[in-house]
């Protein structure tokens, strides 16, 4: 097991470059150093900065995240899945020579892969946050621009509402789905959509000073049609089930321990099933509360940094499988003076179960002991994670991974052994 660990572990890395490479011809001819440049194939020969001089950025990067169950959940086994993303934004005040024209940005996503989580855990909190939708499909085709003033701005199109919403960028230091970088109450209990599902929607966000921002948002619910294959570059409007409207308080603390700190809630206006009802709800709503904050910093080094982060969401008890989330933790950034840009993470969350779904998993047992056994389960699944982001070059960083679930089968109202997993997380922008 641990040879075919390995094999894979070495598979992921090369097929991630070997993709990664796949850049224009002028790319092989950059004659920069390969370990210090920003990205893998570099500024192309200067075309790439030529471009954005007029207006076109150009983006890529690549992640694999391969992860192992060494003992507890469904079997032992080894699971690799990828994520590829490329994208382009263009500024059209310097395309169209005109001051606050905006932007338009474009991006595609493709997946593929195998899911630890499903075949080798059993849990319900994915081990690999990039898993899920495994097919290629446009992402972004949105259009943002400021109004009045450089404090209000918009944004409309076809785009995802968890890249501007209810997360955390501290929270990618992490593999699992169950920290990065959203609870998972809100996409689990409403028709809230997190990457790369994308859905018809505006946005608009208002800074009123330095520590304060407010922002809102209405978006398409259409869970059918936005996750199928088939109309993965059709950007589908129809048979929608409802809107979707989140606000959001943002507070900035710039001090020496600086912070950022969320509060948000949101309301659906899809009809859903109750659980254990023939009955319908008329909406869904949830609310949420997320904090990160430098709790230590050296005076001398101020890149050497101890960051504590929460997280705290509920949603909506008639309609929600996931109750509730919770989850604490920590991430040093630069834990040794020669290593700048690594990182240590640690988290604890906890996901906890509908009382209502659990009493239809009672009531759909075939004998008393299977109905005891589910009654006897704890009432939520939790997890423990802990890595080390190793920033080899700056366009590549390599995160060795270790998690362990608590009651892996809560959710499903299965008996499971508590799982660990080690995994190797790889992240390249090219």
């Amino acid at each position: 097991m641990f040879l075919s660990f390995r094999a894979l572990l070495t598979t992921s890395l090369c097929s991630g470059l070997s993709l990664c490479i796949l850049s224009p011809s002028s790319a092989l001819a950059d004659s920069s150093d390969l370990m210090s440049r920003s990205t893998l194939t570099g500024d192309w020969g200067g075309e790439r900065q030529k471009l954005a001089d007029k207006g076109i950025t150009l983006t890529g990067d690549y992640s694999s995240e391969t992860i192992s169950n060494l003992h507890g959940g469904i079997k032992r086994g080894t699971r690799y899945a990828q994520q590829i993303r490329v994208g382009a934004r263009f500024d059209l005040s310097k395309l169209l020579d005109t001051p606050d024209a905006g932007f338009v940005q474009i991006l595609v996503n493709d997946r593929r892969g195998h899911s630890a989580t499903e075949d080798l855990l059993g849990n319900r909190l994915s081990a690999q946050e990039n898993y899920g939708g495994e097919y290629t499909r446009l992402t972004e085709f949105s259009y943002q621009r400021n109004l009045f003033s450089a404090d209000v701005s918009a944004k409309i199109g076809y785009m995802v509402m968890g890249t501007d919403f209810g997360g955390m960028p501290i929270l990618t230091n992490f593999v699992s789905a169950g920290f990065c970088a959203h609870p998972l109450t809100m996409s689990s209990g409403s028709g809230w959509g997190n990457y790369p599902t994308a859905h018809w929607g505006g946005e608009l966000r208002y800074d009123v000073n330095d520590s304060l921002t407010l922002q809102t948002a209405v978006f398409q619910v259409n869970p059918e049609h936005n996750s199928l294959p088939s109309e993965a570059f059709s950007m589908p409007s129809h048979d929608s089930t409802g809107a979707i409207l989140p606000l959001e308080a943002i507070f900035n603390n710039s001090a020496f321990l600086n912070g950022q700190y969320k509060v948000g809630w949101y309301y659906d206006s899809s009809d859903s099933p109750k659980i254990g009802s023939t009955e319908k709800s008329s909406n869904r709503t949830g609310a949420y509360v997320l904090m990160d904050q430098a709790i230590w910093r050296d005076e001398q080094d101020p890149e050497s940094v101890l960051r504590l982060f929460g997280q705290a969401a509920t949603s909506n008890a008639a309609t929600s499988p996931m109750r509730r989330w919770y989850s604490v933790g920590l991430v040093k950034q630069k834990p040794f003076a020669s290593r700048p840009h690594d990182s240590i993470s640690f988290g604890y969350g906890r996901a906890v179960l509908n009382s209502r779904t659990r009493d239809v998993q009672e009531a759909a047992a075939t004998s008393f002991g299977e109905s005891e056994m589910i009654a006897n389960l704890d009432n939520g699944e939790q997890m423990i994670e802990l890595n080390y982001g190793a920033q080899v070059t700056p366009w590549l960083l390599l995160r060795p991974d270790l998690q362990y679930y608590i009651e892996p089968g809560a959710f499903s109202g299965k008996k499971r052994g508590n799982a660990l997993a080690v995994g190797l997380q790889i992240k390249a922008t090219f």
